[in-house]
């Protein structure tokens, strides 16, 4: 089941990501007058952008080649994973136009390139839409494609996404999920290898539904969303327990000596569980070909997901109910990613998340979602061949709900560099029932490792602050930092979490490297409460790496988070008046013009 071709391209991206300082696309490394204005280098990227791909100006009309509307009605399901409701889908026995879609995709690309139309109406496909190379598929004005609720649909045969038998599993696409490579479902929207392709939608009636919260059309089960712990039924498998379907790891990884596996495995329960599965599999070193999910098991796909594709627009629709992540482009060049709205309160239900990416615009999206708004990535544990993100540019957005605003992380073990953020607007509507966690979030650990460098963010506006109850750390036993005292789950404008999760991940061998982060502008308000009036717990928390979670060779270096600047920033009124900050092995984080609670702050922290 090997892919010899993508595999020997992977050989080939680890090598250059060695290199440090080369974009894909040719940026060059910071010169002296990007380090005296690095925002500079952001316009460099957005600019990368300035010139529309180029479709040639034929359309495939979806009609043409035997595409019908379907009715609706309203059934019984998940509008969002925190309470059930009427929720609308196709009628049974409608009409599939995926075929229809698949022809007319086809015969674009055959014809050297063109625009499939959608037109206005419901659309129902019983199958992903798989993106090939010159070919633009446009939803016009009020045109919503529902994409079937049947799991067994995104395990077929569909030989432009490049699938793969594996049994019983079904047919299979490279998918990476939360940052492992493994043979899956096909996403919602695939593509795989390809150059100058684009989905786009008239305006924000123009609507893609994952239908993650409907009832799988068979009966058997609640759904997409009841693949996670939160929408499972009582008593039912899902990605959290143990899967019999798992062999166990010894036999996947019989070249590992029992003190290996016990390391990989520990006694935990649910080792077997297809969400630690993945990750074991990795850090045992079995090939990913062997790494197989599908039918059977529990890991959902992304509703879009292109991976090792170049010059791609996402655009102008709606995006709506994700199985898991909405958009996921992973090793991908020239991504731009412009005025697309998110509402997808489901469980992982990230907005947009580039992962080994390099030259990535994000400008004038929407977020309302059930986990972090934008999350950037680059691989988990041994899983790094795709290289680093970098070369991120994200602006001019506007954030209502997520975990997390712009985080980076947690999967990001090749590295992020050269990220910079401006102009957004978190807005968190949601305050008072489910506010945003925490708004500039750094996450990693002592297994996920990675850099962060080069990260420089201005002008965010907090018209309602973020969550004010904090949601606490939670160490290994015996650390520095005692449990319940530091919010880096939520309650902090920043949070630098280096120690994310720890007990997750078993083997903690690679600790993270942060620094040159500058962070300017954030104008936090406040909200009246019973208690009084807050803009957020604590203003910022800087958790460095925890030496007591690493459990690597001892001559590995373990740094403190250094070079961070937080200047001309309010951050309101801290819940936490008496300790407005945290700091944990961080040196030189500097404030400057740093307001909270009424008080300036000009000073020069380590810890």
């Amino acid at each position: 089941m090997t892919d010899k071709s993508f595999l020997q391209r992977r050989q080939w991206i680890k090598g250059t990501a060695a290199l440090g300082t080369v974009s894909f696309l040719g940026l060059p490394a910071p010169g002296r007058a990007q380090a005296a204005d690095p925002w500079a280098r952001a316009k460099e990227i957005a600019d990368v952008f300035a010139k529309p791909l180029p479709f040639p100006k034929r359309d495939f009309v979806v009609t043409a080649y035997g595409g019908k509307p379907c009715k609706v009605h309203k059934v019984a399901g998940y509008p969002t994973i925190r309470a059930k409701g009427q929720v609308v889908t196709p009628l049974p026995g409608s009409h599939d136009s995926h075929p229809a879609l698949r022809a007319a995709i086809a015969a674009a690309h055959k014809a050297g390139g063109g625009r499939v139309l959608v037109p206005a109406g419901d659309w129902y496909l019983k199958g992903p839409i798989v993106l090939l190379s010159n070919v633009h598929v446009h939803l016009a004005k009020g045109a919503r494609v529902y994409f079937s609720a049947n799991p067994a649909d995104y395990a077929r045969d569909y030989p432009e996404a490049r699938t793969v038998d594996c049994g019983r599993n079904g047919r299979l696409v490279l998918s990476r999920w939360q940052g492992n490579d493994c043979f899956n479902f096909s996403p919602l929207v695939y593509a795989r290898g390809q150059r100058n392709i684009a989905i786009t939608g008239e305006d924000w009636t123009s609507i893609l539904d994952g239908q993650a919260g409907v009832p799988y059309e068979d009966g058997s089960g609640p759904g997409w969303w009841g693949m996670n712990q939160k929408g499972a039924e009582k008593g039912a498998l899902h990605q959290g327990v143990d899967n019999p379907a798992n062999p166990p790891l010894a036999t996947m990884a019989p070249h590992l000596d029992a003190a290996m596996l016990a390391r990989i495995e520990g006694d935990r329960p649910n080792g077997r569980a297809d969400e630690k599965y993945l990750p074991a599999l990795s850090e045992a070193g079995v090939p990913v070909e062997k790494r197989v999910f599908g039918l059977g098991h529990y890991l959902r796909p992304c509703l879009i997901e292109f991976m090792d594709c170049e010059d791609v627009l996402m655009a102008g629709y709606q995006a709506v109910n994700a199985p898991f992540w909405v958009h996921h482009p992973v090793k991908c060049r020239n991504v731009h990613f412009s005025k697309v709205k998110m509402e997808s309160i489901g469980p992982n239900s990230d907005g947009f998340d580039p992962e080994s990416c390099d030259t990535v615009l994000v400008d004038g999206c929407w977020f309302n979602t059930g986990d972090d708004c934008i999350a950037i990535k680059a691989g988990k544990n041994a899983d790094v061949g795709y290289g680093p993100t970098r070369n991120v540019v994200i602006q001019n957005c506007v954030m209502n709900s997520g975990h997390g605003g712009i985080t980076l992380g947690s999967e990001m073990s090749a590295g992020i560099e050269h990220v910079y953020a401006q102009n957004i607007d978190v807005r968190n509507i949601h305050y008072a029932t489910d506010p945003i966690n925490t708004v500039v979030r750094l996450k990693t650990n002592m297994n996920r490792g990675g850099y962060l460098r080069h990260f420089y963010v201005r002008d965010l506006k907090l018209p309602n602050g973020v969550r004010l109850k904090p949601g606490f750390y939670k160490p290994i036993p015996g650390g520095p930092v005692p449990a319940n005292t530091v919010p880096t789950g939520g309650g902090a404008v920043i949070t630098f979490d280096c120690d994310y999760t720890p007990s997750f991940d078993l083997v903690r061998s690679r600790p993270p490297e942060v620094s040159d982060v500058h962070i300017s502008g954030i104008r936090v308000s406040n909200v009246n409460t019973p208690d009084g009036s807050f803009g957020c717990y604590q203003a910022f928390v800087v958790l460095g790496p925890v030496m007591k979670s690493y459990n690597g060779p001892a001559d590995k270096p373990v740094l403190p988070v250094r070079n961070v600047t937080i200047s001309d920033c309010d951050f309101g009124n801290a819940v936490r008046a008496d300790a407005p900050w945290f700091i944990h092995n961080a040196r030189d984080v500097t404030l400057r013009n740093v307001t909270i609670g009424g008080k300036r702050y000009d000073d020069k922290l380590s810890g």
